[in-house]
């Protein structure tokens, strides 16, 4: 059997109506809402953009959520809940253009804005979930740096620094882990730094992640430190 056609003249798409790719996400949504996602996003994320960008954050984060989920690691790859039946297992849907909009309208101060939204729905997630089974026992905190290159050039806190011709933001990440259980992302500092010289600027405004006794119950009795390593990700 030999194929008939080049693959440029091949295409296919996910768009009948009545088929779900990822139903997956209707328990992971539906978790994510119990916790409080959308309403600590409404609560916490205020954008004024002139363009309506900062129109129904809740909607919008949660959206960007669920495509992460499924895969989505562009802006326009987050059309994916809009694919076959998706549209009817959830409401409040926005377009990729939509995200796209409201993401460019972010500054450094939104950013925090999300953080604490992210630090009290990771208290909630754990409250709820084993998010980190074994915690009692022991668990392994990872402070690292990371670089991650940006195209634009306004954008807040980008710096050229050790990629030589490369912007990049230079945030040091937090994650938690026990011997039983995927690394959890318990937090991150990505105030504005130069190069790759660590120290945070004392006029920072960010706020320390919650610590392992906030994550999980109980409080772990030891902790074991890995090694940080300032090897980008």
């Amino acid at each position: 059997m030999q194929v008939s056609h080049t693959p440029a003249a091949v295409s296919a798409a996910f768009d009948d109506p009545n088929l779900i790719a990822h139903a997956g996400l209707v328990p992971v949504m539906r978790l994510a809402e119990r916790c409080g996602l959308p309403g600590l996003v409404a609560q916490r994320v205020k954008l004024s953009a002139s363009n309506g960008a900062g129109a129904a954050a809740d909607a919008k984060v949660t959206s960007i959520v669920g495509g992460m989920v499924a895969g989505a690691d562009s802006i326009n790859d987050l059309n994916v809940l809009r694919h076959g039946a998706m549209p009817a297992l959830f409401n409040g849907i926005r377009a990729p253009s939509t995200l796209g909009t409201f993401l460019r309208a972010f500054t450094h101060g939104h950013a925090l804005q999300l953080h604490a939204a992210h630090r009290r729905f990771l208290a909630a997630l754990a409250a709820r979930t084993p998010l980190l089974p074994g915690a009692d026992q022991m668990a392994f905190i990872d402070v690292d740096s990371t670089h991650k290159r940006v195209y634009g050039r306004t954008k807040q806190g980008a710096e050229y620094g050790r990629f030589k011709g490369l912007r990049t933001l230079h945030p040091l990440l937090a994650t938690i882990c026990t011997p039983t259980s995927r690394p959890v992302i318990a937090g991150n500092e990505d105030a504005p730094r130069q190069g790759s010289r660590l120290p945070r600027p004392r006029n920072s405004s960010a706020r320390p992640w919650p610590p392992p006794s906030r994550l999980a119950a109980p409080a772990p009795a030891s902790c074991a430190r890995t090694p940080s390593s300032t090897t980008p990700a």
